[in-house]
């Protein structure tokens, strides 16, 4: 039992590296009409803080992973925390939203450099042949944050003030410092790829389907869960306790997907994939018109959590299955997307929301749904064509 906990304490080490860059990273998306009241701003009009959070990871990580490609990766973890914390530092002391948006940027600059290179790493010190249960645990990481890092943030602003919750990310961080350095071993930088990767990659059109597929989908999602507090609380009329329920309801159901993940992943990988792109659809679909009565929007919510959960992991699982000789590279590539969609979604959200009123996001998301089916279907059929090829 000890030798099993000291073969995965990396992993885990990892999955709360994972926890603290996602709790700050959507910890605006519960206090949205707080930054709004500090600087006389609209929540609305705050929600672009998020397009440009994302638009900075989405341009700074290949330049970011290669620049850094030759690094040993402890030591690259670790200075990559020490600016994070140095950035959640300026947010704290912000007197205005442009220097809070300054820290941020510093904060999104640190999260391009990490998610390009954790994915391949999990997987890297992962037990043989235990990579996509190591996926899963990461994925965990996650979802504690969405579970306990952003309706707990919610919750510490109200009480305490927004300022409190980058101070205590930024202490929680320095935490995770130092286990890092005590307990992740020496990492040489292997299998992450170079300048000489992008032509191969560029014609890896399986790859680039999935790309495609992945924005798509993620700016449908943030295109409604980023207002889901002015959807509740402004159009409803929910509470703000009944909309902090509602984000833990939506973060603990991602714990479902992650099960899910990690038992069906590898016999039943593109049937996940598709059930998790039905689900989010669906729920889309149906979240105006019953999003008024309680007891039927949180078994939506545990519906749309489990599916985002599942998309999410199953795209990654993708992205590092089909460039095993580029994979940081790959996955920079792909988180530099991922947040593309991210920011899409907001400002797509925020002017949908501006134009036609908030209720109107899910129904534009359904509509991007329904356009994902395409690089969907030409995904597969590349993959297919690799298959046979091979």
């Amino acid at each position: 039992m000890k030798q099993r906990l000291i073969a995965w304490a990396p992993v885990f080490l990892l999955a709360l590296t994972a926890f603290v860059f996602v709790s700050t990273e959507f910890v605006p998306v519960g206090i949205l009409a707080a930054l709004g009241q500090s600087f006389n701003m609209s929540a609305v009009a705050i929600g672009p803080m998020l397009t440009v959070y994302a638009a900075v990871v989405a341009l700074a990580s290949l330049p970011a992973v290669l620049l850094f490609a030759r690094f040993e990766r402890k030591k690259l973890l670790l200075g990559i925390m020490l600016v994070f914390i140095i950035s959640h530092g300026i947010c704290v002391w912000a007197p205005s939203y442009n220097i809070l948006l300054s820290g941020r940027i510093g904060i999104a600059l640190t999260h391009a450099l990490f998610w390009a290179i954790a994915p391949a790493l999990v997987v890297r010190l992962a037990p043989d042949g235990q990579g996509a249960k190591a996926l899963s645990i990461f994925a965990t990481g996650c979802v504690l944050a969405l579970v306990l890092g952003i309706p707990m943030g919610r919750v510490i602003g109200q009480l305490m003030g927004w300022r409190s919750i980058f101070a205590l990310i930024g202490i929680l961080t320095l935490a995770m410092m130092l286990l890092l350095w005590r307990g992740l071993p020496n990492l040489p930088a292997t299998h992450g790829g170079s300048w000489r990767s992008l032509p191969s990659l560029a014609r890896n059109k399986a790859l680039l389907w999935l790309y495609l597929l992945t924005m798509t989908l993620v700016t449908a999602h943030y295109s409604v869960y980023t207002y889901l507090e002015p959807l509740l609380q402004e159009h409803f009329g929910y509470s703000a306790n009944i909309t902090t329920m509602i984000l833990l309801t939506f973060g603990g159901a991602g714990l479902i997907g992650s099960l899910l993940f990690s038992h069906f992943q590898g016999a039943h990988a593109q049937r996940l994939l598709a059930i998790a792109i039905a689900t989010l659809g669906s729920c889309m679909a149906i979240l105006p018109v019953i999003a008024s009565h309680l007891w039927l929007l949180l078994p939506l919510c545990i519906l749309w959590g489990t599916g985002m959960m599942l998309m999410c992991l199953s795209l990654q699982a993708k992205a590092l299955k089909l460039a095993p000789d580029a994979t940081d590279v790959a996955m920079a590539i792909y988180s530099g997307l991922f947040n593309v969609g991210i920011g899409s979604g907001a400002l797509l959200g925020s002017i949908i929301a501006a134009r036609y009123g908030v209720i109107q996001n899910g129904n534009w998301a359904t509509l991007l749904i329904v356009v994902a089916i395409i690089p969907l279907v030409y995904l597969v059929r590349a993959r297919r064509v690799q298959t046979l090829a091979s």
